[in-house]
């Protein structure tokens, strides 16, 4: 049989629009097409054009006589019908004498009968032999629009009027029958009984879409009507084959079998979904014992005796949809229509069959012949010539296993040849085989024999052969087995996956899933394997710690796995289903922890299934029996990074990052130069738990910090702890902590969080980790808060950073200066008041103040900041507020001449009758007691007289006093310091304190505004 492959197609022959065809009886040498453009077109067998024959109108029907030699034509414009000669290619014009349109035309089976029915349910007969012709009007009272003859000459005619009739060939009704719908699809077969009839014996149609009618003649009056579940949409075709069995197809995509007999007859005896959205077609091949089926844009091929098995599968990938499909009667060629109007012909193609071991791919290249080829080391294929067309196969590093049913062939591999090593019956047929070094696996009927390759020695019996389940386990249904080069993986239909560890001959681990498996799919070394269960959900399982992580974005369905045989990326692998492959990382050490990331998606070519992964390269088996290499979306670049662009080259960075490849990432980096493509390095390299490698990349960054930063954590054993420090790094606070928690240093989380200022996370933290830091965290919170305008929160946070016993002082003091402030700000005067003048503290007196002060609280700022010695300040706020005895006791302290000139002052030194409230001066002020900015202490002379009047009795006699006074109080040291220029009259003067005198004297100059500088007085003093 020949490969499956596209032989012609036939882009549009009749234009835009359906397209309909029919291959010639018997050798199928010619295809007959006609659309909507009223010509009919014959092609050979190769696609090649022969005769266009044009007619007047739309063809409404045509079809080949039983021996292929004729072509009959009919339209909706004519009563003519066209006939076609294949031998002599020449055109005859038959009249049918049928005055309405033509719509139905048929050949007989065994007589060169043609019948043709009109719009009106007319019908003529003609016999081309003799070419008479047999006219029947009123067959039917509405259209004719199916019929069919039986190999014993008699024609079925079903039309609009829901009547089915029987016809000799001479037109005589022998037979009606009412129907419930409209029929369609006419057929005669011969029903399955208990003893073999000699010929056709029952009618068979569809009714209205939905019921499948059966009328057998022998017993006419009980028809048989099928109905059939509503999920599977409407009936579009049925075909008899083998003992009176039925292949049904179904809109919805269904694929159904019933048998006629009797006993059988209601039940279906095979149900498949063979269609994603839907079928529009069937067809049987008998010379193959093949059926196909067409939907949506793929044909599908089964083998009649077992249609379980998918025999091959064609998709048109430049369609979007196939209406319907015929083979050719010798099963040479399949033919089938799409919408566009466009016709392909393919050959039966192969089977795909394949699997790989290591490097290894073995695959079928035809029937009878298996190819094991090394597609890394590009080593000359090896060819295997079997007897038997194989149904299953399976490779192992020195053996090849293949098989049908319940045998199997097995195989050593040589370098440059094969030998037949050994062949096994098993006890049900093969599903599949499993093969290492030294044993096979093979599944059947839900069971495993699991036994030596090449043979039993007879010295260990026990360790020859094993069968699973045993005894023990009998309700057990095995649905997949995987087998390494130590283990042997099994999964059951109640959720088991068992491990048996095959050099100590007993199973070592097991785990119980929540749901039933149906695939498993093992990394080369066993140590992990992606499972698949009934609710078609993918999981990575670990058997060493038994983590059972899910696979995001699981293809549905998945058709299979294929892990990464390249060994620096075992980590790798990927899922495929009939459009793409999709690429996944499982990340062990990382910061996120265990996961598994989907990092890319790549289309499969139509009609191609995986077998091997290695490096990114994907070595697919093609339908025509070869393979073919893809490489991966998410490893496609290119090996000389120096002839990418830059963005060619950081999309190769991007790759080569999310596949952990830090090494080929950093070479990029090189080229690239570039700080944000090292950091994006770094980042990586961290998130990926490789410290050395970070270090690295930030230290050609130049970041001195971050290096040593990475540094300090190379001696961290607790892996814990060390990603909780890369994730602060990385700015992940939520993950950090989530790590410090679980590692041996929890503390570090609420280290963080501090550091962080992220005080609520902090509080919470230090509630379970360390509730002696909740009141140096809640002081340090309250500060923020109350920076932030937080009053009442800073208040609550101040209160409870109180340490009552044991505490340190400065802590205390700090909280109660909080509280003293953030309770006036919240109008709690009373309390901060007595808290601040409690406390020694001037500057809080002063902040106080100053907020009772914008709080218009003047008689409470003034009282703070007098008891802060802010003299100022608070003899300010008493003038503000006229309390002018305050202020006279406070400016004694008050320096500032601004202040003593104020108008506001006088009252405090005169009444209002203009006596002076202070003592005049009695003598004047010696320079030891009048400072810069005093006023001089004045004694009156007597306390009622006023200003005028005192100047008015001043006399030379009192100044004289005065000025004696005031020379007695002044200091002998002091008055020497006058004269010291004068040695002939002072000999002892010791002179002033140069420096102080300096200091007043300059600040005296500043108050009084006189720009005075020292080099004006230095010489005096």
């Amino acid at each position: 049989m020949a490969s499956d492959k596209r032989v012609f197609s036939l882009g549009s022959p009749h234009g835009p629009g359906g397209v309909f065809f029919t291959w010639q009886k018997t050798s199928g040498g010619f295809l007959a097409t006609t659309g909507y453009n009223q010509v009919v077109n014959i092609y050979d067998r190769h696609g090649n054009l022969r005769e266009q024959i044009h007619l007047p109108g739309v063809c409404s029907g045509f079809g080949w006589d039983k021996d292929g030699a004729l072509l009959s034509i009919i339209n909706d414009r004519s009563p003519l019908v066209h006939v076609w000669d294949a031998n002599s290619g020449r055109v005859q014009h038959l009249d049918s004498g049928l005055r309405d349109t033509l719509t139905f035309l048929a050949w007989s089976k065994t007589a060169p009968l043609l019948a043709v029915g009109t719009a009106k349910g007319n019908l003529m007969i003609y016999n081309h032999q003799t070419s008479r012709r047999i006219p029947v009007v009123g067959k039917h009272s509405r259209k004719i629009q199916s019929g069919c003859w039986s190999s014993g000459s008699l024609l079925a005619l079903g039309g609009e009027d829901k009547i089915l009739t029987i016809s000799s060939s001479e037109g005589d009704t022998l037979r009606t029958t009412p129907l419930r719908g409209e029929p369609s699809d006419v057929q005669f077969s011969e029903m399955k009984q208990d003893e073999r009839a000699m010929s056709e014996n029952t009618v068979s149609l569809i009714v209205a879409k939905k019921t499948l009618f059966l009328y057998n003649l022998n017993d006419p009056e009980n028809p048989i009507e099928l109905a059939f579940q509503n999920r599977y949409g409407n009936i579009v075709a049925y075909k008899w084959y083998g003992d009176g069995y039925i292949l049904l197809g179904f809109s919805g995509g269904y694929f159904v079998v019933i048998s006629t007999h009797l006993k059988e007859i209601g039940q279906e005896l095979f149900q498949a979904k063979n269609h994603r959205d839907v079928l529009n077609d069937i067809a049987i091949s008998t010379n193959l014992s093949k059926a196909a089926s067409c939907g949506d844009n793929v044909i599908k091929i089964h083998e009649l005796a077992d249609l379980k098995e998918v025999y091959a599968v064609i998709t048109l990938d430049d369609e979007r949809g196939l209406e319907w499909l015929e083979w050719s009667d010798d099963g040479q060629l399949l033919a089938v229509a799409t919408p566009a109007g466009n016709i392909h012909v393919y050959l039966t193609k192969l089977p795909v069959l394949g699997g790989a071991y290591g490097s290894r791919v073995a695959h079928l290249t035809s029937l009878l012949e298996v190819t094991v080829a090394n597609v890394v080391e590009k080593e000359h294929p090896v060819t295997v010539s079997v007897d038997v067309e194989p149904t299953f196969l399976g490779i192992g590093p020195y053996h090849l296993m293949i098989g049908m049913n319940n045998r199997a062939w097995i195989y050593t591999l040589g370098d440059d040849s094969t030998m037949l090593l050994r062949d096994r019956e098993y006890l049900g047929t093969i599903t599949s085989v499993r093969v290492n070094s030294d044993y096979a696996s093979v599944l059947y009927e839900g069971k495993i024999q699991f036994h030596l390759l090449e043979g039993e020695t007879g010295e260990d019996e026990e360790r020859e052969s094993c069968l699973f389940p045993n005894a023990d386990q009998a309700d057990m249904h095995i649905t997949d087995h995987a087998l390494t080069a130590d283990f042997l993986v099994y999964s059951c239909d109640n959720g088991g996956l068992y491990f048996f560890f095959i050099e100590d001959w007993k199973t070592v681990s097991d785990y119980r899933h929540t749901t039933g498996i149906t695939s498993i799919h093992a990394e080369p070394s066993g140590r992990r394997l992606v499972l698949v269960d009934s609710k078609g959900e993918g999981f990575v399982y670990n058997p060493v710690n038994g983590d059972l992580l899910e696979i995001p974005k699981f293809p549905s369905p998945c058709r299979g796995c294929l892990w990464e045989n390249y060994p620096s990326d075992r980590h790798v692998f990927l899922l495929f289903d009939d459009k793409n492959l999709y690429t996944y990382v499982f990340h062990q050490e990382h910061i996120k922890g265990n996961h598994v990331e989907l990092v890319g998606t790549t289309k499969i070519p139509p009609g191609q299934v995986p077998l091997l992964l290695y490096n990114g390269e994907v070595t697919l088996q093609t339908a025509s029996g070869k393979t073919a290499p893809l490489i991966l979306a998410s490893h496609e670049m290119e090996a000389n990074i120096h002839d990418y662009s830059h963005e060619q080259l950081r999309t190769a960075l991007k790759k080569n990052i999310s596949l952990r490849r830090f090494k080929d990432a950093s070479a990029i980096c090189q080229v690239l130069n570039n700080k944000q493509d090292w950091e994006s390095l770094g980042k990586a390299c961290m998130w990926g738990v490789n410290v050395e490698l970070a270090i690295r990349m930030y230290r050609q960054l130049g970041d001195v910090g971050m290096v040593w930063s990475l540094q300090s954590l190379m001696d961290i054993e607790d892996p814990l702890l060390l990603t909780g420090h890369l994730a602060m790094y990385l700015g992940e606070f939520n993950t950090a902590q989530d790590l410090y928690l679980r590692s041996s240093t929890p503390v570090a989380a609420l280290e963080m969080r501090r550091d962080l200022l992220h005080w609520d996370q902090s509080l919470h933290l230090a509630k379970k980790l360390a509730p002696d830091q909740i009141p140096y965290i809640s002081r340090e919170y309250a500060q923020q808060l109350e920076f932030t305008g937080d009053y009442p929160g800073a208040l609550t946070h101040y209160e409870r950073g109180i340490v009552n016993n044991g505490g340190s002082e400065e802590h205390n003091t700090a909280c109660k200066a909080g509280i003293a402030r953030t309770a006036l700000r919240c109008g709690d005067i009373r309390r901060g008041v007595n808290i601040a003048a409690e406390m020694n503290n001037r500057m809080l007196k002063r902040e106080c103040a100053e907020i009772l002060e914008s709080k218009k609280q003047y008689s409470e700022a003034a009282v703070l900041y007098e008891s802060g010695n802010f003299y100022e300040k608070a003899a300010s706020l008493y003038i503000r507020l006229k309390n002018w005895t305050k202020v006279g006791g406070l400016l004694v302290h008050i320096n500032s001449p601004k202040m003593h000139l104020q108008p506001s002052t006088k009252q405090c030194r005169f009444s209002s009758d203009n006596h002076c409230r202070f003592p005049l001066l009695q003598h004047l002020p010696s320079l030891s007691t009048c400072r810069p900015g005093d006023y001089c202490n004045l004694q009156l002379l007597d306390d009622d007289v006023a200003v005028s009047d005192f100047w008015r009795g001043y006399n030379i006699y009192k100044e004289v006093l005065n000025i004696d006074a005031a020379w007695n109080e002044s200091s002998y040291i002091y008055t020497n310091g006058v004269w010291t220029m004068c040695t002939q009259v002072v000999h002892d003067c010791k002179a002033f304190d140069e420096m102080v005198v300096k200091k007043d004297v300059m600040n005296l100059s500043d108050e009084l505004q006189m720009e005075l500088e020292e080099r004006n007085f230095v010489s005096i003093i």
